[in-house]
């Protein structure tokens, strides 16, 4: 049985796979593989198969719940200024005048 999936994208509007937005598809994709190497790295340490299910499991519907929170709350790119936003400073502090003074002198 064949599944087709369906991305809709339009001209100038975001990649939309399943309600998710533009990068947080990547951040989906990203988080998967972690927890599935997080699973291979159990099973081989010798965890019990049944509790690393449960605990990858667990993981998996907090990482679905996160990233789709976050794609409906920010958008396509308003994670990206909420990020940005943090690197700004508070204030500027200019003690003299040469900034200025040098701005508007002729070459």
């Amino acid at each position: 049985m064949s599944s087709v999936y369906k991305i809709n994208k339009g001209i100038n509007k975001p990649i939309e796979f399943k309600g998710l937005k533009a990068q947080y598809i990547a951040y989906l994709g990203a988080g998967l593989i972690t927890l599935l190497i997080l699973f291979a790295i159990l099973y081989i340490l010798g965890v019990n198969m049944f509790l690393c299910l449960a605990l990858i499991g667990i993981m998996g519907i907090a990482l679905f719940m996160s990233v789709y929170r976050l794609s409906d709350k920010y958008g396509q790119y308003g994670l990206l200024k909420k990020l940005a936003t943090r690197s700004l400073p508070d204030c500027l502090i200019g003690r003299t005048r040469k900034i200025f003074l040098e701005l508007f002198k002729p070459n």
